[in-house]
């Protein structure tokens, strides 16, 4: 995927990584860089084209692909941490995360696949995590929900090779933004994370372990279910 004059769509564009993706996609010579937010006011980046997205509202979705029909990347971005447990956490909380992470991506992506296919193909980047391949009791939900959103991606880089549209998978641990203040643990900087995210999209790559804690995760898959939970060996 060539970045230089491309004109991308980062939903949750308006703060966190996602302010990270436009500010650098501008750097890198994109033509245009909408930054979808649910409130547009909050979209501060000089030279972002603010634009209106819900991505749990399918209309919002429809409407916002309409008013974008030149974008060449998508960056599925926009994601929710509610904290929910698994056996007592509130159900809509649960709700919440699937909406958001599953749900969301999908109707994003089935909105703008065929956009991507007139403009030439392009590419979507989808921001997964660590914890689409590692569960923690302290955020079942959201490891359950990225845990689909990785299986979707599969799903829509096959659907979408025919029509020469790049699915990239973004995967890596924590990342120092507002939704990870309240954790204690190394956190990787957001710049950081996505300089290498754009790299890999640039190089083709399917996915991209963007910091040594998604490598070793992701290499703790073929070990064994101890591996990566050592509290399980016996």
């Amino acid at each position: 995927m060539d970045i230089q004059g491309s004109v991308a769509l980062v939903t949750g564009g308006n703060r966190g990584i996602g302010e990270h993706f436009v500010r650098a996609l501008l750097d890198a010579g994109a033509a245009q860089v909408y930054a979808a937010a649910r409130d547009p006011r909050q979209v501060t980046v000089p030279g972002a084209v603010p634009l209106r997205l819900d991505i749990t509202d399918p209309e919002a979705v429809r409407a916002a692909a309409e008013q974008a029909p030149d974008v060449t990347l998508v960056v599925n971005n926009a994601g929710t941490s509610t904290g929910a447990a698994l056996l007592d956490g509130e159900l809509a909380d649960w709700r919440r995360e699937y909406e958001t992470h599953v749900l969301g991506t999908l109707s994003v992506s089935r909105a703008f696949a065929p956009v991507l296919a007139r403009n030439g193909g392009g590419a979507f980047l989808n921001v997964l995590s660590a914890l689409s391949w590692l569960a923690l009791p302290g955020s079942a939900a959201y490891s359950a929900a990225k845990a689909a959103e990785w299986s979707l991606t599969n799903a829509l880089r096959v659907e979408l090779a025919a029509q020469g549209t790049q699915v990239t998978a973004l995967h890596m641990g924590y990342v120092d933004t507002d939704m990870t203040a309240a954790v204690q643990a190394p956190k990787s900087a957001p710049a950081d994370i996505v300089r290498t995210a754009l790299a890999g999209l640039a190089a083709g790559d399917f996915e991209v372990l963007a910091d040594d804690t998604a490598k070793q995760v992701k290499s703790g898959l073929s070990a064994g279910v101890a591996a990566l939970y050592p509290q399980l060996a016996r």
